[in-house]
């Protein structure tokens, strides 16, 4: 054992955690337009968990962590009647948010969905502001929330831009737990200190392996794994107000830190300061719920629809060219078990549309996918990378998720081949992709509520600046069952 890991000297807290801490409880955030689209986040987060609630396999993991352990004038679970504790609180309204795999996306080195903190920013913020209630004291404003998520925006997805988690067999969901300890330990009245110190647990704490969303074993661990993330998070928060110690040198230690025993050695890079970025770029996944690398491909699939649907029993192949990435994460031979394994590969979410012109949540459940032409479709499909689509993903002014769909028949006839390099959640496409936003949170408001209290929540949400100066508390009231 070498001298510098036996030398017991408390070293300096590492670089990185520093700077997490210094951007949560010091920066200021001053671009309205994150503000506006920290809005719309929160509105489309929300829509999804309400849309989740429709669905057994979601609504059987959530309320108290056992029968009857909630908590008076607890945190609210939208949509639901429940009141619980942060921790459990956070889980319920991250594994909501996440279900359906239908909030906003961010792809880089790594990829994840940075809306997955609101589970713990929402619940931790709702338990402080009734905290403060009590105590005579002023509530948080759901401005509070929107820089919070801002924040956590920013912290996972910069740090995903050159570090590739996935490669080392690490989820994605290691950030948000990341992200939300940092925030909602900020959230919370927790001192830079503090910040530092819940954020060096987040590290140490490694990460879940990807083995719940790759075959052969992609399963609903895919859906709850952000909430649990996000409720571990706060848990960790909650702990460094106690005074709880942390670790400085999490991620450098030699031999113990998390780079040298999670990491490969690798140092954990960032080229960019933190500021508002990710939040003004973010992807949102508004017209299907469709893992975002198909997102594009999925519309392709749309454009063909009339074209291929009357003429399936004389397809002779299907042509799918992707990115990297895409090859890696979603191409996907064989059975498919379950709605886990569907929405995760890109034959079955090219075959629905091309075969019924559509894509919803309810075709990925066994009663759609038990239709034998989606098996006949995805038998006779080639999916290859396409290099262009691979460097536009990349490139930081593009940030494109290209695929192209072209279908051949047996006759020798083909149809056109449709590329889509930009879904319509790309910012380069927000004055077309908000209006479809809109409609979506509506549609999931009228699913879930009576016509008065859907009013009142979209009245609230309308406004941008009566929005931000709303106690949090009050918010949340708005969406009790």
């Amino acid at each position: 054992m070498s001298a510098e890991i036996r030398n017991a000297q408390r070293p300096d807290p590492d670089a990185e955690l520093v700077a997490i801490a210094d951007y949560v409880a010091g920066q200021a955030i001053d671009s309205g337009e994150a503000y506006e689209t920290a809005r719309y986040c929160l509105m489309d987060s929300l829509a999804c968990a309400m849309m989740a609630l429709g669905y057994p396999a979601c609504t059987k993991l959530l309320g108290p962590v056992v029968p009857g352990a909630e908590m008076r004038d607890g945190v609210v679970v939208p949509g639901t009647p429940y009141r619980l504790d942060p921790v459990q609180g956070a889980f319920n309204i991250g594994a909501a948010i996440r279900w359906l795999d239908f909030n906003d996306t961010w792809l880089a080195a790594e990829w994840g969905h940075p809306s997955d903190n609101l589970g713990g920013i929402l619940a931790a913020a709702d338990y402080e502001s009734r905290r403060r209630l009590a105590l005579g004291r002023p509530a948080l404003t759901v401005r509070d929330v929107l820089t919070a998520a801002i924040k956590a925006h920013e912290i996972q997805g910069v740090l995903a831009l050159e570090n590739s988690f996935n490669r080392v067999g690490l989820d994605h969901v290691l950030l948000v737990r990341l992200a939300t300890a940092a925030v909602t330990t900020h959230l919370l009245g927790g001192s830079h200190e503090d910040v530092v110190n819940a954020v060096s647990n987040a590290w140490i704490d490694g990460g879940a392996l990807r083995t719940y969303r790759h075959a052969p074993n992609t399963g609903s661990r895919k859906s709850w794994a952000a909430g649990d993330a996000s409720a571990r998070g706060v848990r960790l928060a909650l702990m460094s107000l106690t005074g709880e110690m942390g670790y400085p040198s999490a991620l450098t230690a030699k031999g113990w830190g998390f780079q040298d025993v999670l990491f490969g050695g690798e140092p954990i890079r960032r080229s960019q300061a933190y500021a508002s970025y990710v939040m003004e770029h973010v992807l949102f996944k508004i017209a299907y719920p469709a893992e975002f690398h198909a997102q594009t491909a999925v519309e392709a699939a749309m454009q063909l629809h009339a074209e291929v649907a009357p003429r399936l029993d004389e397809v002779d192949r299907v042509v799918i060219e992707t990115q990297e990435a895409g090859v890696r994460i979603i191409d996907k031979t064989g059975p498919l078990a379950n709605p886990a394994d569907r929405d995760h590969c890109i034959q079955y979410m090219v075959a629905v549309p091309l075969i019924h012109g559509r894509l919803t949540a309810a075709d990925y459940e066994d009663d759609v996918a038990a239709d034998p032409r989606i098996d006949a479709l995805r038998e006779r499909m080639a999916v290859t990378e396409h290099e262009p689509f691979s460097r536009d993903y990349l490139d930081p002014e593009k940030r494109s998720i290209g695929n192209a769909v072209q279908v051949f028949f047996q006759d020798g006839s083909k149809t056109e081949r449709v590329a889509v390099e930009y879904p319509i959640g790309h910012r380069r496409r927000r004055e077309e992709g908000i209006p479809v936003l809109q409609e979506k949170f509506h549609a999931a408001l009228a699913e879930r509520f009576a016509p008065r209290q859907a009013d009142a929540i979209a009245a609230a949400v309308a406004d941008q600046r009566g929005l931000e100066q709303m106690p949090v508390h009050e918010f949340m009231d708005l969406w009790r069952a």
